[in-house]
């Protein structure tokens, strides 16, 4: 049973991307579950999932390897009473084919954006895609932090062409959402510390919360952007 420690690292997040409720909703508006099959790989605990198919005929698969984030949304599934299967297993390897499908900031488990796009055109012909890309040319900082399999959006769009797919919707996270984003996945470890200053684990805890502070403010904020795309073959 994971310890309070753990279970606090995403506790605050509603998901794990930059995005609010109204996004959201545009977003699966734009994919149009209706029934069938709807398949979200890298998950996590499949909240946005579980909101795809609530209320509809459809059924969720949710493709994870982190097995707090799928325990957490197997009791939410099971509370809202919606079907939604939790399988832990690394994306890649999911193997079948879905009427619809999510991936959201999971490029990094296909091994980059333009592999993830390739593959999952094997999966499905109805994709709702979320991927970092830098919003203005990259500070030395910030492409220390995320390297170079960040894209630029006209490149991302390109490597979206390249691999068959076409876009029929195009929004990015605006700096309210990265705000949110960013300070709840602080918030739950900071709850934590502040309710246990004295663990052995309370310095380390604190030098990250600083560390993640400082990059984001210093040398990410209003620079790394996070695309949402529709795509469709």
């Amino acid at each position: 049973m994971p310890d309070d420690f753990t279970l606090s690292r995403r506790s605050a997040m509603r998901w794990n991307a930059p995005l609010d409720e109204s996004h959201a909703a545009l977003l699966l508006e734009r994919l149009d579950v209706t029934d069938g099959t709807v398949v979200d790989l890298g998950a996590g605990w499949g909240e946005l999932l579980i909101h795809a198919v609530d209320g509809t005929a459809a059924r969720g698969i949710a493709v994870d390897t982190d097995e707090v984030a799928i325990e957490r949304g197997r009791r939410a599934a099971k509370q809202r009473g919606v079907r939604v299967e939790f399988v832990e297993q690394d994306a890649a390897g999911w193997q079948g084919h879905a009427d619809r499908a999510l991936c959201i900031g999971a490029s990094h488990a296909f091994g980059g954006t333009r592999q993830a796009l390739a593959a999952l055109g094997g999966v499905t012909d109805h994709l709702l895609y979320g991927d970092g890309c830098w919003s203005t040319e990259p500070t030395p900082a910030a492409h220390g932090i995320f390297g170079d399999e960040v894209l630029s959006l006209p490149t991302l769009l390109e490597a979206c062409r390249d691999t068959g797919w076409r876009v029929l919707h195009l929004s990015t996270a605006d700096q309210r959402e990265w705000d949110d984003f960013e300070s709840t996945a602080r918030a739950g470890r900071l709850r934590w510390l502040l309710a246990n200053p004295d663990d052995p684990r309370a310095t380390e805890t604190r030098e990250w919360l600083d560390t993640r502070e400082r990059e984001y403010v210093s040398a990410y904020r209003g620079v790394l952007g996070f695309a949402y795309l529709v795509l469709v073959k």
